[in-house]
């Protein structure tokens, strides 16, 4: 049988507007009753990588999440929701994302993800232990609300993707060190997605972000909903509608190659709107395969010769010091020079393993990825 995708159109986060249009959704793919049971405890997995106002677009839109509320606790549901943020607490982050103030008025409880506990899966490719967090071992099952968005390390973030915030914080790190490579980072989020095992996916394309994902891109209006069962097939389709090819996206390959679905458009179904109606040709992401990153010497050497570094532009720093907390490599990476705080911190590319996790929280858009000079002249010719 072919995976199901349903696309439905909604044009803007009318509170109204969204509830038809998750309704419809989930009516497409079978009903909200097929992915739930009365008196079962639900955990909505949305994505929440830092506290951002929701006009960014960094987050799952409130409005999403309050009518996927609604729907499944009209169903017997006892609804959960949570995430753990790349930077500050899941409360504060939820709180200025406007989704804990939907939260709090639907009476639904904010789960651990402060804390959490070994889980071995031995069915995993690569990775076959993860330390996860509480509020999603704690539930009958979870549903995934992920935000369509570029992403400077795998190209694209969307279904797969959204499940490494059940990883608890500090641990998300230890995985960027251990697995500096993309295509390893990768594998290891289709073995994460597969152990937690997601019923249903739900991705927020009303407004997208393109650009300088996944924090500080530019909002493009997408103007839809995304609905399947297989997050592989799921993310072939958001990637087709910005133009990009689903084979360039690491979790899309590894998750169609692992059986965790399949990213072929001749095996997908579409129902609901027209696939046409949405694609958009100049989404401002990046087409070209990811690069291979190695950790021994000489490799590390062409590192930095072949792969996009990241840059601090100094007219947009503030100081605020958020690179050098999220660099999860042993003495920094980027760091103050001299204990300097006056002065934007400095890169040390030798340590730097392209992880791109300063890229994702910089606050204010100052650090941007560039080509080194070699590839900047094999483009041009």
């Amino acid at each position: 049988m072919k995976s199901k995708v349903a696309l439905v159109r909604c044009d803007s986060y009318e509170i109204n507007e969204v509830r038809q249009a998750v309704s419809k959704g989930l009516e497409l793919i079978g009903g909200a009753r097929r992915f739930v049971k009365p008196g079962e405890t639900i955990l909505l997995k949305v994505n929440l990588l830092v506290g951002e106002v929701p006009e960014k677009c960094v987050n799952t839109h409130p409005a999403v999440f309050r009518s996927v509320a609604e729907l499944f606790s009209a169903e017997g549901a006892l609804i959960r929701y949570g995430d753990s943020p790349g930077q500050g607490s899941p409360h504060a982050a939820a709180k200025k994302s406007g989704i804990a103030d939907v939260a709090e008025e639907m009476n639904i409880e904010l789960a651990d993800f402060k804390d959490g506990r070994e889980v071995f899966f031995e069915e995993g490719n690569q990775n076959k232990k993860f330390f996860i967090a509480n509020g999603v071992l704690d539930t009958d099952g979870l549903i995934s609300l992920p935000k369509m968005k570029t992403h400077a390390l795998e190209r694209f973030t969307g279904a797969i993707k959204n499940q490494f915030g059940c990883v608890v914080e500090m641990r998300k790190g230890e995985f960027h060190v251990k697995l500096p490579d993309p295509t390893d980072f990768a594998r290891m989020l289709v073995d994460l997605n597969n152990c937690v095992k997601p019923r249903l996916y739900i991705m927020d394309g009303i407004v997208a972000m393109e650009g300088n994902g996944p924090r500080e891109g530019t909002p493009r209006p997408m103007n839809v909903l995304l609905f399947s069962t297989d997050p592989v097939a799921l993310d072939a389709t958001a990637s087709r509608l910005i133009n990009l090819n689903p084979l360039y996206v690491p979790t899309t390959l590894l998750g169609g190659e692992t059986g965790a679905g399949t990213f072929r458009e001749e095996e997908i179904e579409i129902v609901g709107d027209e696939m046409k109606d949405f694609i958009c040709m100049d989404f401002n992401v990046v087409r070209t395969p990811v690069k291979t990153v190695k950790k021994n010497q000489v490799m590390s050497f062409l590192n930095n010769r072949l792969i996009s570094k990241p840059v601090i532009i100094a007219e947009k720093c503030t100081h605020c010091g958020t690179c050098v907390h999220s660099c999860p490599v042993e003495g920094k990476a980027v760091n103050w020079q001299d204990g300097d705080r006056t002065k934007p911190p400095v890169y040390d590319y030798k340590k730097c393993i392209r992880c791109y996790c300063c890229q994702e929280m910089c606050p204010e858009s100052a650090i941007v990825l560039k080509d080194p000079i070699i590839i900047k002249v094999g483009k041009i010719f």
